[in-house]
C-alpha cells in the first residue's frame, strides 16, 4: 500500500468455513508518546467512520486493533487485480465500454462518499493502484488512505499522488472536486495508456485523447476533459453530475444496455430495456409466488382469491375465493391445486374447474407452502405444527410440534421431511412424524430448506446461512450474511444462491462456503432466487425483478414494478413470471 505499512492476505479462524480477509498494517514511526496517542485516536475515529460505510464498491471492515507502534484493519478480501496491474498486462487500448462502466461505478461510490453523513468523505487519492477490478469486472476502492493519519505529526505533507491530484489539492483544499479531477486523470490514463506521473503536472490539455486513442468517442473524451479542468469551478459540480454525463454518453453511443454496472448505480437507467410480455391486474397485493402447470399460471392474492391465468397471454380463466389472503406458492398434483390461506385452511381445488375438492382446517394461518410426496401433503401452520395430510382424503395422518409457527415450506428427501420454525428450531422427521434430529439457530427460520447431495441448506434471521448434514444435522459449514434471511435457496451446478435483508443476493460455493459473487439491490431481498438455464431471477423489496448471469452475477436486465416484490418468480421454457405488491402479475421473455 502507499505510505507506511503492508497488506496481508489472511484467514479468519472465527468461522469453520474458510473466510479470506485482507489485513492492512500501518506503522507509526513517531517517538513522542503524546503525538503517538493522538495518532491512534485519529486512526480509531477514522476506522469507525469507515465501518459505517455500506456500498458494493467499498470493502467491508470486520475489525481493527493496535499493537505497539502498529495498527491493523481487517477487511473484506477482494478477489481481482488493481487497475495498475490491469494496465501493465494490457496489450493495446482497453475497450471504451469497459472503461465507461468502471467510470460510472466510480462516480457512484464517490457520490456516496461525498454525501456521507454526518461528514462527507473525500477519498483524495483516486488512481489505478487504489481501484480493484473484481472477478465480476466490477470495481472496488481498496485504500482509504488511513495511513495519512500517521503523517499528522509531520509538516508539509501533501496527501495524494502527483499527476493525479489537482492544483487545488496542493493548496490543501479537500472538496469533492479534487476527487472529480483525480477520477478524470485516472480515466485519461486508462484510455490513453499515458501515465500522468511521468508527465508534467496539469498538462492533460497537451495530451489530446482523440489524437492518442482514436477509438474513444468524442462524447466520452469531452466528459474526461471537463473533469480535468484546471480551475475547480470549470469541472463538474460533483460525482453525481459526472455520472449523469457518463450515462448520457452511453445512451448516445448505444452502449447503455451493455454496461456491466450493479443495481446500486442503475437509478438513471431504470425503465430502459426489458418490457413485460403481458401484465394482469388483481385487486390487492401479490405477496406469494406463482406456479406454472400445463399452460396455466396459478397465483394467490391478498384479495383472498387464487387466480388461474393463461400463461401465454395473461388472459383470465377463473378465480377461487377463500376467507383470507394467500401468502404462499401453490403446489400442483394430479389435476389438483394445493395452497394455504390466512383463513387457517389448506385448500384443494381442481385445476380444470377451480371448484373445491376438499379443505383441511388448522388452528392458525397457513403461510407455509405445501409440499407433496408419497401420497401426503406436508404443510406448516402458525398453530405451531407441521401437518401431514392424505392427498386423497384430506384426513390428518400425523402432525409434529416444533413449538412455534411453521412458515418454512418443508422439503422431502429420502423418506425424511425437513422444515424450520419461528423459534429457530430446524427439524428432520421421518414419514411417521418421528423426530430424527433437531438443530437450533439463534433466531427464526422462515427460509425454506433445500436438500442437495446429502446436505440441507437454509437461511435464518440470525444472519447465518447454514449447510447441515442431512442425515445427522451436524454443521457442514455456515456462511455469515450481512443481515437475516427468509429467502429460500436455489442451487445450480456447484453454487447455492440466497437473498438477505442486507439488500444482497449471494452466490456461494457449496463445497467450500466461499463467496463467489454478491449483487446489491436497493432494498431487502425477502423473496427467493430461481435459476433458469444460465440466468438467475430474483425480486427485491426495491420493487425490481433482477435477471443476473448465474455464473458471474453480472446484471443482464432489471425491471422496476410499482411496489415491493416479496415473492419468488417461476420460469417455464422461454417465459418467467412474477407477482408484485403493486397488485399485478408480470410475464417476461426469459
Amino acid at each position: 500500500m502507499g505510505g507506511m505499512g503492508a497488506v496481508y492476505r489472511a484467514r479468519d479462524k472465527n468461522f469453520k468455513a474458510i473466510r479470506l480477509v485482507a489485513v492492512k498494517e500501518m506503522i507509526s514511526q513517531v517517538t513522542d508518546p503524546i503525538i503517538r496517542k493522538n495518532i491512534f485516536q485519529i486512526f480509531e475515529r477514522e476506522a469507525n467512520i469507515l465501518a459505517t460505510l455500506r456500498h458494493p464498491a467499498i470493502p467491508r471492515i470486520y475489525d481493527y486493533f493496535t499493537k505497539g507502534e502498529r495498527a491493523y484493519l481487517v477487511l473484506e478480501f477482494i478477489h481481482g487485480k488493481n487497475l495498475e496491474q490491469v494496465l501493465a498486462e494490457t496489450q493495446g487500448f482497453l475497450p471504451e465500454e469497459q472503461v465507461l462502466g468502471w467510470a460510472v461505478e466510480l462516480c457512484d461510490v464517490l457520490e456516496y462518499l461525498h454525501s456521507h453523513k454526518p461528514e462527507p468523505v473525500i477519498f483524495r487519492d483516486i488512481k489505478p493502484s487504489n481501484i480493484m477490478s473484481t472477478l465480476q469486472n466490477h470495481i472496488a476502492l481498496v485504500d482509504f488512505g488511513i495511513a495519512k493519519v500517521f503523517e499528522s505529526g509531520q509538516k508539509n505533507t501533501m496527501v495524494g499522488t502527483q499527476g493525479y491530484s489537482p492544483p487545488d489539492q496542493y493548496r490543501g483544499e479537500a472538496t469533492p472536486k479534487v476527487d472529480v479531477y483525480a477520477l478524470g486523470a485516472t480515466l485519461h490514463h486508462l484510455i490513453t495508456l499515458r501515465d500522468p506521473q511521468l508527465e508534467a503536472p496539469f498538462s492533460f490539455a497537451e495530451r489530446v485523447i482523440g489524437e492518442i486513442n482514436p477509438n474513444i468517442s468524442k462524447e466520452f473524451a469531452a466528459v474526461i476533459e471537463r473533469a480535468l479542468e484546471y480551475k475547480p469551478e470549470d469541472r463538474y459540480e460533483g460525482a453525481a453530475d459526472m455520472k449523469e454525463a457518463l450515462i448520457n454518453v452511453a445512451r448516445k453511443t448505444g452502449t447503455l444496455l451493455h454496461l456491466n454496472i450493479p443495481a446500486a448505480t442503475q437509478a438513471a437507467t431504470r425503465g430502459v430495456g426489458v418490457k413485460p410480455l403481458w401484465v394482469f391486474a388483481c385487486e390487492d397485493e401479490l405477496r406469494g409466488a406463482p406456479s406454472y402447470h400445463d399452460g396455466s399460471l396459478y397465483i394467490g392474492c391478498y384479495d383472498n382469491n387464487l387466480y388461474a391465468l393463461d400463461a401465454a397471454n395473461g388472459a383470465f380463466k377463473w378465480k377461487y375465493p377463500t376467507d383470507g389472503g394467500i401468502p404462499g406458492k401453490p403446489a400442483i398434483f394430479e389435476g389438483n391445486i394445493y395452497f394455504g390461506s390466512e383463513d387457517k385452511r389448506l385448500h384443494v381445488i381442481s385445476t380444470r374447474s377451480g371448484k373445491v375438492v376438499w379443505t383441511y382446517y388448522t388452528e392458525g394461518p397457513v403461510r407455509s407452502s405445501p409440499r407433496i410426496a408419497e401420497g401426503h401433503v406436508f404443510v406448516g401452520s402458525d398453530d405451531g405444527h407441521l401437518h401431514a395430510v392424505s392427498v386423497n382424503s384430506g384426513r390428518l395422518a400425523w402432525k409434529t410440534e416444533p413449538g412455534a409457527p411453521v412458515r418454512s415450506t418443508p422439503f422431502v428427501s429420502n423418506e425424511y421431511v425437513y422444515f424450520g420454525s419461528e423459534s429457530g428450531d430446524f427439524t428432520c422427521v421421518d414419514f411417521r412424524g418421528d423426530p430424527r434430529w433437531r438443530f437450533k439457530a439463534k433466531r427464526a427460520i422462515t427460509s425454506s430448506p433445500l436438500v442437495n447431495d446429502g446436505v440441507v441448506y437454509f437461511g435464518s434471521m440470525d444472519s447465518a446461512f447454514y449447510a447441515l448434514d442431512a442425515q445427522s444435522g451436524w454443521v457442514v459449514w455456515r456462511f455469515r450474511l450481512g443481515k437475516g434471511s427468509i429467502s429460500t435457496p436455489a442451487v445450480h451446478q456447484n453454487l447455492v444462491y440466497t437473498g438477505a435483508a442486507d439488500h444482497i443476493i449471494y452466490c456461494i460455493d457449496m463445497r467450500s462456503a466461499k463467496e463467489m459473487w454478491r449483487y446489491t439491490t436497493d432494498h431487502q431481498v425477502t423473496g427467493s432466487p430461481i435459476v433458469h438455464r444460465d440466468a438467475l431471477y430474483c425480486g427485491s423489496v426495491d420493487g425490481s425483478l433482477y435477471c443476473l448471469d448465474a455464473a458471474s452475477g453480472r446484471l443482464r436486465w432489471r425491471f422496476q414494478t410499482e411496489a415491493p416484490i416479496t415473492g419468488t418468480p417461476v420460469a417455464h421454457e422461454d417465459m418467467v413470471f412474477i407477482g408484485s405488491t403493486d397488485k399485478k402479475v408480470y410475464a417476461f421473455l426469459a
